[in-house]
């Protein structure tokens, strides 16, 4: 019997994310020159995530345009 398509889970997150796990806290930290080894790792700062915006899609010039 095949699980419905609509029940399927995705192979990757397709969406970003608004929260990190603890670890990829510290690693955006470590990137950023923000971390100190031998710190807690309770209670980081916050980390702004950085989110992807898709460009827009820029207009066909007409053939008309082109020519003159």
């Amino acid at each position: 019997m095949s699980i419905d398509k609509s029940l399927k889970k995705p192979a990757g997150m397709v969406r970003a994310r608004n929260v990190l796990k603890r670890g990829e806290r510290i690693a955006v930290l470590r990137e950023q020159d923000r971390w100190e080894e031998g710190r807690s790792p309770l209670n980081l700062p916050k980390v702004r995530i950085q989110k992807v915006v898709a460009g827009k899609k820029k207009k066909k010039k007409k053939a008309d345009d082109e020519d003159e």
